[in-house]
């Protein structure tokens, strides 16, 4: 009987061993582990991201380059022109350096045309940017080469900001492919090496490697062109260069990437020799983000970008966590000392332990503050090195239907399977909206991580999901305040920390700023409004009204007047701008010098808080009514009733996917999204709650996500994605499916453990004590003064 009795303990026994604490634990030894390995790989291979962009990559999907730990840019050519404004390029080569001339032109002017003698020289100049591209036809590397090459070391010659060089083919046509013109090739690229090591102190040079021939299709003038051959070149050209620059600091770039990249592209070539389009694009933008990405330093591209310098704010702000680490160090080592001195010591006489009394409010105030701070500032440095410094890599995001359906099948498993009864059958009750959260959360991660924003259909869902968070905003809010009534300082603070502590935090050691994270301003300012709304003269909440039919009419007064005042906004974008442009609020919602980016994610859920606050006028008067059956199991109306709903609710979601689904384009939706995104948040409420057993029942797994929802969305832009949200995190590279389950795995005990330290500060930053709560207010009201000065000063560094 022991057996049996001991085995079905087995799952209790794991359970508690493997809590949330311990799966923390787990997390951070794998972020040690991890960064260890990568610290080390660093110092091995070099962090030189730009010798991984020219030498390494891979193809996602058919067109999307990816090189090896860094992100490349799309350069349009707005960017491409005031990269190269006044400057001076050069091709110098074959008819496959040529194709490149003509793709590099077309990034900065897309119109341009490949035309002219192919076998001659082709100039091009943009006189708007003061922009020179020349292509210099030189089809063998012999003296013709080197002579032109040695012209511009000459001290009075200006020389080209960028060469870009390469050429063996036609020298393997010409003579046959025979063994003596390999051994001139030698010599011939031994005498210009010097030449290009000289220009490479004050230019950038570039040799490109010749990628492989599709032998198949090659005509009979060109049989002689193999692989073999090909290979043989490069390896004397890297042999050369690299040993030409072993003791120099100048060094010519071998652009070996356009090999790999035609190794998977020659197929398609249409004479076996010349690669299509698609892959010589792809060649000229890792030339552009190479010479480029270090000049006008995009988000996106963290290739060939150096790690950007410290603020004054950051460097103040690790001093802080430091400061809070060592505090926290010597508080616990004096505690400890006193806990030995002051063990509980048996009386003698009576033979009982005396405990010594002490008073230990003021100490656990403290070292909760400490410790909160300690393990926050450990967390943060986590955070600076996912996405600040060049520790861990970062990959370009790609989309693909199966990238972002598969995943999303795997949590509504999961999600089914933990199923549990609820506490209580109201409907919206706190564990089904936990639920709600959670679900919506993992979806708009799955959302974000796959790059699912370039597919209209999954967008248009999603902005769905967001709109549904700020309705769950309008209504939580309105039926606190209308059935507590408590429009106090205490729930207003309380609220507004939990909002946004870890958003401030993060605007701090991540030098971003306020609007970056836009949903949370969202959701603040949204906050406010409600609160001003119902708090204003006269306050009326439930209570009141149940005494008198008329408050509620002054009620939804009040209603309609902040009805009226969103569609004013909504329709005098000058007005909007004008207010949020005032100091100091232009601080907390410009971004990129303007207030347009926090117009645009306003507009775009302008009324579904307002319909949130009406859901919950309307559902709580029908409650306090008995209209509503809110028994378990028992159907919210009557059976035909709620039937008729169902019916209407089903058509109403389905409508508006299809809807969605055929939309054309993104403006075309976002213009009507803010009046029907309410229909399908409705359709889902009655969905879900009409049902009594399905009111009764929910996913106790998507509700544990819920509850950390906000510090989920938050956390990704920086250790889940990276470049702010760009691209993707790169922990344990080579290996896509193993890297999220880790990184997935860290992000998410990251996210809960924030969590519990923003209630722990909020108990402690937050008192209930009016008196003490106004001197609190009056430190953080100094605290941002001080920190809008440091900005200030900062802002004027920088220019």
């Amino acid at each position: 009987m022991a057996a049996p009795a001991y085995s079905s303990l087995g799952p209790r026994e794991i359970n508690h061993y493997f809590s949330v604490r311990s799966a923390k634990a787990l997390a951070l030894g794998a972020v040690l582990l991890l960064a260890a390995c990568h610290a080390a790989s660093r110092r091995y291979r070099g962090d030189d991201t730009c010798e991984d962009l020219l030498s390494s990559g891979r193809f996602l999907g058919e067109k999307v380059w990816q090189p090896h730990s860094c992100m490349m840019h799309k350069y349009k050519n707005s960017e491409a022109k005031n990269c190269l404004i006044d400057k001076h390029v050069v091709f110098i080569g074959d008819s496959r350096i040529r194709q490149l001339f003509s793709s590099f032109v077309k990034l900065i002017n897309p119109h341009i045309k490949e035309e002219g003698n192919k076998h001659g020289n082709i100039p091009f100049e943009d006189k708007s940017a003061s922009i020179k591209v020349d292509f210099l036809w030189y089809p063998e590397v012999n003296g013709s080469m080197k002579q032109r090459i040695k012209s511009w070391t000459e001290g009075s010659v200006v020389k080209p900001h960028i060469i870009v060089a390469g050429a063996a083919t036609w020298t393997i046509k010409i003579h046959n492919g025979s063994n003596e013109a390999l051994t001139q090739y030698k010599i011939n690229i031994t005498s210009i090496a010097p030449l290009l090591e000289k220009l490479a102190k004050s230019s950038e040079v570039y040799w490109v490697l010749q990628g492989p021939v599709y032998e198949d299709v090659l005509s009979d003038s060109r049989k002689m062109i193999t692989n073999e051959k090909i290979d043989a070149y490069n390896e004397a050209a890297i042999s050369i260069l690299n040993s030409s620059s072993r003791n120099s600091k100048a060094k010519v770039k071998v652009f070996s990437v356009s090999k790999l990249i035609a190794q998977e592209t020659i197929m398609q070539s249409s004479d076996g020799l010349h690669l299509p389009e698609s892959s010589r694009e792809t060649s000229a933008m890792i030339l552009m983000n190479v010479y480029c990405n270090k000049i006008l330093k995009p988000i996106d591209g963290s290739c060939c970008q150096p790690q950007p310098p410290l603020t004054l704010i950051q460097k103040l702000a690790f001093c802080f966590f430091a400061l809070s680490i060592i505090g926290y160090l010597i508080l616990s080592f004096i505690y400890r000392n006193n806990h030995r001195k002051n063990k509980p010591c048996t009386d003698m006489e009576s033979g009982e332990e005396k405990k010594p009394i002490t008073n230990t409010s003021l100490v656990s105030t403290l070292e909760t503050l400490l410790h909160s701070f300690c393990k926050l500032g450990l967390i943060m440095a986590y955070f600076y090195l996912c996405d600040r410094a060049n520790l861990f890599m970062k990959e370009n995001k790609f989309y693909t239907h199966s990238s972002f359906f598969i995943p999303l099948i795997y949590i509504l498993v999961l999600g089914v399977f933990y199923t549990e009864n609820t506490k209580e059958t109201k409907m919206l009750n706190r564990e089904q909206t936990d639920e709600w959260k959670g679900w919506m959360q993992l979806v708009i991660l799955i959302y974000h991580i796959s790059g699912a924003s370039t597919f209209l259909p999954v967008y248009m869902h999603v902005r769905v999901l967001v709109a549904a968070y700020l309705f769950q905003t309008g209504y939580g809010h309105f039926s606190y305040f209308w059935i507590k009534g408590d429009f106090g300082l205490y729930r207003v603070c309380q609220v507004l920390f939990r909002l946004n502590f870890l958003v401030v935090v993060l605007c701090i050691v991540m030098d971003r700023p306020y609007q970056f994270y836009y949903f949370v301003p969202l959701v603040t300012v949204w906050f406010v409004i409600i609160y001003a709304t119902l708090a204003v003269w006269p306050q009326i909440v439930q209570k009141k009204a149940n005494g008198n039919c008329f408050w509620h009419f002054g009620l939804l007064l009040k209603l309609i007047s902040l009805l009226m005042c969103i569609y004013f906004l909504a329709n005098s974008q000058g007005v909007f701008e004008k207010i949020f442009s005032l100091w100091p609020l232009s601080k907390c919602f410009e971004l990129n010098g303007n207030v347009y980016e926090w117009w645009f994610r306003w507009k775009l859920d302008r009324y579904v808080v307002f319909h949130g606050m009406m859901f919950a006028f309307i559902y709580l008067s029908l409650q306090k009514r008995l209209v509503l059956s809110e028994g378990k199991g028992e159907p919210l109306f009557s059976s035909k009733i709620s039937n008729f709903l169902l019916f209407i609710s089903v058509v109403g979601f389905l409508t508006y996917s299809i809807w969605a689904s055929s939309c054309k384009n993104k403006t075309e939706c976002n213009e009507l999204h803010p009046s029907v995104s309410v229909v399908q948040i409705l359709a889902f409420i009655l969905i879900r709650n009409i049902p009594g057993y399905a009111r009764s029942v929910y996913s106790s797994f998507f509700a544990w996500f819920g509850r950390i929802s906000l510090e989920l969305f938050i956390c990704q832009y920086h250790i889940w994605l990276a470049a702010d949200t760009k691209g993707i995190l790169v922990l344990i590279p080579g290996n896509p499916v193993l890297n999220i389950i880790v990184s997935t795995f860290i992000f998410v005990c990251v996210a809960h453990e924030i969590s519990q330290i923003t209630n722990d500060l909020a108990q402690v930053v937050v008192p209930k004590d009016n008196a003490t709560l106004l001197r609190r207010l009056l430190c953080i009201a100094g605290f941002f003064s001080g920190l809008l000065f440091l900005s200030a000063i900062q802002g004027q560094s920088r220019y």
